[in-house]
């Protein structure tokens, strides 16, 4: 295959990701008339498949031969391959596009060799859209003004976990072995270094895989801890993480080099200093612990 132009696909894929934009827009449940019959399973379903449809078609018609791994066209055993790959999430953040909280996105990767190659993830509630090239650094738009990630051009380094503000989703299974293991992670996150815990700055949940990771990738939050989401929920985020000078590890402890398809996922944002150290201490509090996806 030529060499791949990854500008011409980034640009590609903003163009795309404005268009799903506008899909979304429209179909926002604030936005619907009180006599709608739609119920919100109904809308996200039709809102999702309809994006995605859009984006397949348009990607795949510039680029006939590449792979395409969606949400809502996935099937148990499909796996990502080394050939080039486009991974899209249409919809990620479906529960606030529900109830109109303004955190939900289209995820745009492509993955070449199984590595993020190109990521462009668009908010259209707040018109922030976040880009990144391998190679070529990432970036956001808001209100018009592109700005490189991260935001602060001379980041802090990193200390502890006490100094630090981190992102985690409980996910929808809400039982089981990885229910258990978020929630004694969340409780020794949260709880004071007297009690055994590591008393992070504070936790949030974004409810969007997909903007948790382009946060990190601002330095708007500094760690970012999931199991449960799949490859098209990171590997735009990925990109756009790695450019800006974070790096992702497993989610569980141990390994350094986490795969797209890994299903559990710890970011840390761009510093000059203690990126390892985080990670280190995160898997502390993890401990024993390990979360298990079927993949």
């Amino acid at each position: 295959m030529a060499e791949i132009n990854l500008q011409e696909i980034h640009d590609l894929f903003i163009s795309v990701a404005h268009e799903a934009g506008r899909m979304m827009m429209a179909a926002t449940p604030s936005y619907l008339s009180s006599g709608t019959k739609k119920n919100s399973a109904d809308l996200v379903t039709e809102t999702d498949q309809a994006v995605e449809k859009m984006v397949s078609n348009r990607l795949l018609s510039a680029y006939p031969a590449f792979k395409f791994i969606g949400e809502e066209t996935y099937y148990p055993g499909q796996k990502l391959t080394e050939e080039p790959t486009f991974i899209v999430d249409p919809i990620d953040g479906t529960t606030n596009f529900v109830h109109t909280y303004p955190a939900f996105c289209i995820s745009l990767g492509l993955a070449v060799n199984k590595s993020a190659a190109v990521g462009v993830i668009y908010n259209p509630f707040l018109d922030e859209l976040y880009t990144g090239i391998k190679g070529k650094g990432s970036f956001v738009t808001r209100n018009g003004t592109k700005l490189r990630l991260p935001l602060k051009q001379e980041p802090e380094p990193l200390k502890d976990l006490s100094t630090c503000l981190v992102g985690t989703e409980w996910g929808s299974d809400r039982s089981g072995n990885n229910f258990a293991v978020k929630t004694k992670v969340f409780s020794k996150l949260a709880a004071s270094k007297d009690d055994g815990g590591a008393m992070v700055h504070s936790i949030r949940s974004g409810g969007s895989a997909a903007l948790n990771l382009v946060l990190v990738a601002a330095g708007q939050q500094d760690v970012f801890w999931e199991g449960g989401c799949w490859a098209w929920d990171v590997c735009a985020g990925w990109c756009i993480l790695v450019e800006a000078g974070g790096i992702m590890v497993d989610g569980n402890p141990g390994d350094w080099q986490p795969t797209m398809e890994g299903r559990s996922y710890l970011a840390v944002r761009g510093a000059p200093s203690g990126q390892r150290d985080i990670v280190e201490e995160m898997w502390k509090v993890i401990g024993d612990g390990k979360m298990i996806y079927e993949s």
